[in-house]
């Protein structure tokens, strides 16, 4: 049984198992068509079932995109019932090409990363079961992804952290104001632009609300969101772009990561 920490982006073994796993849990990328079904079944009772997101190639409880045979994708199983818990999948630059870009372009207009998009990951699809959300399974993925990024000698991770739009845009509207006070103080970072902007014009509320606690997560890692919201009409959302240099990030998580 191999360890995910010793695994190289070009290798794809039936099984990559972390030993140790917490909790009960076990990390992996999926190599079966059983184990991607497994996944696509979990991202679609998470997606479509609870969150009422409508998609186009959704159906028989499965959700799957054009991208899925391009992404590595990574899931939590609990031991030893095998259930899937946690995925996230990963396109690296050279897959993207071949699958005729990332899915966030579209969303967004990329061409702001400039030369970042040489060794620009997308993540993406991240959904964990109900039972789960206490943050050890986001947290079990994002180190299989930060392991794999960084072995493979990548840099940049790039994904979208969507909001829900059900409380007329307070949420949305908080997590802007931070996001635009700190591209505002540095106007050499680097922005993508939405394809189809939520009117941030409406976004003046001031309802009291929180940032979501993945979007707090993502900043803590050293992420920035480095752009206005896309409107996302099948999950109702507001999209924010993050984006994460690798050699940016928090030193305590590049220790808890293996990275340092």
């Amino acid at each position: 049984m191999l360890e995910l920490s010793r695994v190289k982006a070009d290798v794809n073994p039936s099984a990559l198992w972390s030993a140790n796993p917490p909790e009960g849990l076990a990390l992996g990328l999926a190599s079966t068509p059983e184990e991607l079904e497994a996944i696509q079944r979990l991202r679609y009772e998470v997606f479509t079932e609870e969150m009422n997101a409508q998609f186009p190639e959704a159906c028989d409880g499965i959700d799957s995109d054009r991208f899925d045979p391009w992404c590595k994708h990574f899931m939590v199983r609990e031991v030893p019932s095998g259930r899937v818990v946690g995925t996230y999948r990963l396109l690296t630059p050279e897959n993207a090409r071949k699958a005729g870009g990332y899915y966030s372009e579209s969303e967004f207009d990329l061409s702001g990363l400039g030369h970042r998009c040489d060794d620009l990951v997308e993540v993406g699809r991240s959904c964990t079961h109900p039972g789960y959300r206490n943050g050890t399974v986001i947290m079990l993925l994002w180190s299989g992804i930060a392991k794999l990024v960084h072995e493979a000698g990548y840099r940049h991770i790039l994904g979208c952290a969507s909001v829900s739009l059900r409380d007329d845009g307070a949420t949305a509207a908080q997590v802007w104001r931070s996001a635009n006070a700190v591209l505002s103080a540095n106007p050499q970072a680097p922005r993508v632009q939405p394809l189809c902007r939520y009117p941030v014009e409406r976004l003046d509320s001031m309802l009291p609300a929180r940032v979501p606690p993945l979007i707090k997560g993502y900043l803590r890692l050293g992420a920035t969101i480095c752009g206005e919201p896309a409107w996302d009409p099948d999950f109702n959302t507001a999209d924010f772009p993050v984006l994460l240099d690798l050699d940016d990030m928090d030193v305590r998580y590049r220790r808890h990561f293996g990275l340092a």
